[in-house]
């Protein structure tokens, strides 16, 4: 069986959110993504680029927010800019069972989006 996530995310708005709520980070996000998108030269554009990634894995499970916690799917930087990878925690790994989760990202002209395939 194969399921599908797509998402698309506007990198301003997403930034504005964080900027007003400077929890919002730590809601959303890991430390290491965190620590990953500070380090980048536009980490807004990366943030977004996360957001849409766990949007799109919440569709690909059939069930998102408050079923599966923000931090339960962690996109995972490869080195040297290697291919990114999902690690799915908790009840977003339970509904996942034992797929492989691939996931595409991409940014450009201020939106950020990200596509997951869960493949059995």
């Amino acid at each position: 069986m194969i399921r599908l996530g797509v998402d698309i995310v506007g990198v301003a708005r997403l930034k504005d959110r964080m900027e007003r709520w400077p929890r919002l980070a730590g809601r959303l996000f890991t430390p290491g993504e965190q620590s990953y998108c500070l380090s980048r030269a536009n980490p807004a554009q990366h943030f977004a680029a996360r957001v849409a990634a766990k949007e799109a894995t919440f569709k690909a499970l059939g069930t998102g927010w408050p079923g599966i916690s923000w931090t339960e799917v962690e996109v995972v930087s490869g080195e040297n800019r290697a291919r990114p990878s999902l690690l799915l925690t908790g009840h977003a790994a339970e509904l996942a069972g034992e797929c492989t989760a691939l996931v595409s990202m991409a940014h450009d002209a201020g939106v950020a989006i990200a596509e997951v395939l869960l493949v059995d």
